[in-house]
């Protein structure tokens, strides 16, 4: 499909919906604006396939984290992000929705990529915390791999700290442990 035939002009949430998918590029919305961004490469890709498994086993049976899922921050304009893992209530993923509300999400996590590195650090950290999502974790995978932790508290990201190996955090009051070392090579883990 050319750029051509995309839509011009700001996208509604049934705009967005009909939107066809395409196996190159990952779409998002942001005040119905489309935004375009390149497939994670390998690396990313691991990770967000390994740690929603890893907190899924740690989180109460009423959470689970899933990988690549749409999360619906406004509705108008609509600003529909995709992060690369986010915790919503296991009833509405096993639902099948296509997509959560913020308000329904406990933690986003996004994986820095050359491509979206500015908007992760920049961007998603004001939009995320405007929706009100208590939990933003960013992850860089320059050696060493690392997690950047934030928690909202009083409508505001603070800094609850940066970790590289083991990492001890919580998500909705649940504990949750995992070594980042691990989620690139299994043999690491400790």
């Amino acid at each position: 499909m050319s750029v051509l035939e995309w839509p011009h002009h700001l996208l509604t949430l049934d705009d967005w919906a009909d939107l066809p998918e395409h196996p190159e590029v990952r779409f998002e919305v942001v005040e119905g604006a489309l935004s375009v961004s390149p497939r994670p490469m390998s690396l990313h890709q691991l990770i967000i396939s390994r740690l929603p498994y890893v907190l899924t086993t740690q989180l109460p049976p009423e959470l689970v984290a899933v990988g690549e899922f749409e999360a619906v921050l406004a509705e108008v304009p609509p600003t529909v992000r995709v992060p690369d893992v986010l915790v919503a209530p296991s009833d509405l993923i096993e639902a099948n929705v296509p997509r959560v509300e913020a308000s329904d999400v406990s933690l986003v996590v996004e994986v820095l990529s050359p491509g979206t590195k500015d908007v992760d650090q920049g961007a998603k950290l004001f939009e995320y915390a405007d929706a009100g999502i208590e939990h933003y974790w960013i992850v860089d995978l320059d050696p060493p791999v690392s997690l950047l932790a934030y928690r909202l508290i009083d409508g505001d990201y603070e800094n609850f700290g940066e970790y590289s190996g083991g990492v001890a955090l919580e998500v909705a009051g649940t504990p949750v442990k995992f070594d980042l070392n691990a989620l690139i090579d299994p043999r690491a883990q400790r």
